[in-house]
Order: structure tokens, then sequence, then C-alpha cells
């Protein structure tokens, strides 16, 4: 439930957009401003709340900041206007990061060796279906005849309360004292700096921060193209959105049965090409206004490259990386949050196209092509290039 509290958080929401936008009087931009605030809450918060539950243990920090998740989300539902609402998204972010760092952190304390990997696999597994589960949890919600878009902000509420309590009860601390210690600021940056200069790190953490964090574009923007540029309704957009979630699950399952024969760096080298392609087709539908199973299907064939991409390149990116791998992880995982943050608000500027999401996107993919031929090194591996 901890894994999957960050994608719910970003993704349940989305089929609500139009009518946020409609009851807020808000332009499209600024809802979709209330995305970036959540991913930039998501992405910082991972750096504060890891180093914090190193020092103090992992029980207090998930009580104290899942706590905070319960009521943050309180006030998204009850928010008058659109600003309090970004606000109170970013915030809800930030104390929601704890679950995604928190609960890969205990995963880590209590099992080693082959219990570890496969835990890990499971954690995998619920961070890749969550969000198709939460569109499309969001839009059942909407099919309620009570329901408005703060139905789903108190929904988020109460799963909090219900996180708080298991934690409280079931939950013990599984970071013993002598394995805690202390961090601090300085030393964090000086980590962070040493990996941003690293050649053998940030060039596949730029390629997975471009084509990774383009595809908030397609989180911030479907919901008003399907709904109201195609009318599709918000159950069907939930729909659409969960299918192309299953693009990344298969993408990644590719990479886990095609590495024994290809290297991780062809792999990648396939995903960011694909990647390109499904964009340039997306840009010219756009452009167009090709029907929607043009969108769809592109979007589903870049989703599955972002599958082979995200897999293959986390080993290229760590495999140099030791004594660092907690902070090269957090980077990994912060990059594209961060890029997702300044594209989720462009894709609003012209309510009446398609093409600004489009364009973001092949933008995107065309400059993690870039990195990748330009700034990757090739592996020393004797595996199929």
């Amino acid at each position: 439930m901890l894994a999957m509290l960050g994608p719910f958080n970003i993704d349940m929401y989305l089929p609500s957009f139009p009518q946020i936008a409609d009851d807020l009087g808000a332009r499209a931009s600024l809802v979709q401003l209330s995305l970036t605030a959540c991913l930039l809450g998501l992405a910082f918060g991972q750096l504060v709340i890891g180093p914090i539950s190193d020092a103090i243990g992992r029980r207090k920090p998930i009580l104290f900041f899942i706590s905070l998740f319960a009521i943050f989300s309180l006030v998204c539902a009850v928010a008058p206007n659109i600003i309090v609402l970004i606000l109170a998204r970013f915030l809800q972010g930030f104390t929601a990061s704890a679950g995604v760092v928190l609960s890969r952190a205990v995963v880590r304390d209590v099992f080693d060796g082959k219990a570890l990997t496969k835990f890990f696999a499971l954690l995998m597994v619920i961070n890749a279906t969550a969000p198709m589960i939460a569109p499309i949890s969001g839009g059942a919600v909407l099919l309620l005849p009570f329901a408005t878009w703060h139905t789903i902000f108190i929904f988020l509420f109460l799963l909090g309360i219900v996180m708080v309590m298991i934690s409280a009860f079931k939950l013990p601390e599984t970071l013993p004292e002598e394995n805690r210690r202390p961090t601090s600021i300085a030393s964090s940056l000086k980590t962070m700096g040493y990996l941003l200069k690293d050649p053998s790190f940030i060039g596949y953490a730029i390629v997975v921060c471009f084509v990774q964090g383009g595809t908030f574009a397609y989180v911030a923007g479907t919901p008003f193209v399907y709904q109201d540029l195609y009318h599709v309704s918000p159950q069907v957009f939930s729909v659409l959105f969960g299918i192309n979630g299953l693009a990344i699950i298969f993408g990644s399952f590719l990479v886990g049965r095609l590495s024994s024969h290809f290297s991780e760096r062809s792999l990648l080298r396939t995903g960011v090409i694909m990647s390109l392609t499904a964009n340039t087709i997306l840009l010219i539908a756009t452009l167009f206004h090709w029907p929607l199973y043009m969108l769809v299907i592109s979007l589903f064939i870049h989703l599955n490259s972002v599958g082979i991409i995200l897999t293959s390149s986390f080993s290229l990116a760590m495999e140099n990386q030791k004594e660092r791998a907690g902070t090269a992880s957090a980077l990994l995982g912060m990059l594209p949050l961060v890029m997702g943050a300044i594209v989720a608000p462009i894709v609003g500027l012209d309510e009446t196209t398609a093409v600004p999401m489009g364009a973001v996107l092949f933008t995107n993919s065309l400059i993690g092509a870039i990195i990748f031929f330009t700034f990757t090194r090739q592996k020393r591996q004797g595996k199929t290039k």
C-alpha cells in the first residue's frame, strides 16, 4: 500500500481535470500546475525523508508523514480555489513520497539475497500497475451519484488514515539502532555533485530524465485531449489510460526476457529509437487531428519504450555506483519528476488542440535520443550489441 501511494496520488484525480477547471474557474494550464506541484513534492520529499529515516528509523517517519498526507488530502478536497489546491498538492506529494521511499527502505531492511530480489520484483509490479489502477479508480468514484472531484481527495484522505492505522498496529521498526547513521545536507550535496559529474551515470540519467519526464505531458494532457477534444467519458478515458499503462509492464517484461541475449545498452538503444519514432507519429497525428486511435497507438508504443528504457538504463547508470547507490537511486527517481513538473503545465497553454502535448513528447524524445547517442559510453561486455 505504501508503494502505491505515489502513483495513486499522481494519477487518481486525472479523470476529474475538466471538472476541476469548470468548478474552480481555472484554465487547463493551472489545473495541470497542480500536477506539477505534486510531482515536485514527490521529487524533493524523497531526498528529505530518505535520509531522515536512515537517522531515526522507518516507523516514526511513516506514521508522521502519512498522517500529514491524510491531512493535506482533506485540504485538497475542500480547496476553495486553484491556488490553494496547487499548494496543497505540493504538500500532499511531499508527504506521499514517504510511501515511495520508505517502502523500498523497509524491504531492504527486512530481506536479503534472493528474498530481497523477489520482493523488489513485487514492488516493481505494484509500481507499474498502480498508475493503471489509479485513474480507473478515479473514474469509478466519479460514477457515484453524489461524487465530484472533491470525492477523490476524500478517498485519498481515507486511504491515508487506513495506512496509518495498519502501520501503527502491524509494522514494527525495521532499522536497528546500530544500523542507523546520521546524515547532513553537506554530505548529501557532495555526493550528488559527484554523481552529476560522473559520465558513467549522468548520461543515462539524463536520457531517463527527458524520455520518462516527457511522459508527464501525456499524463497531464490526455485528460483534456481525450475528454474535451475527442469527447470520451471519464470512464472511457480511465480505461484508455489503463491500457496504455500495460505498455510499461510489457516493455519491462521484454527487457527481462531478452537481457540474456542482448546487452542492456542495445536494449536501451532500441527503446530510445522506439520512443522517437512513436512521438514523431504522435506529433503528426496531433498536427492534422487524426482519429483518436492513432494517438492511443502512438502513446502505447512510446510507453512500451519507456518500460524498456527505465529497466535497461537503471542497471547501466548504477553499475559503477556502490557506496553512492542510495543517492544515485534517489536522483534517478527525482530527475524525471522535475522534468514532469516542467512539462505538465506547458501542454495546457492551448486548450483547443493536442499539438502542445505532441510537441513536448516529440521534443523530449528527440533530446533523449541525442543525449544517448552523443554522451553515453559503450558498455564493455561480451553480450551481443
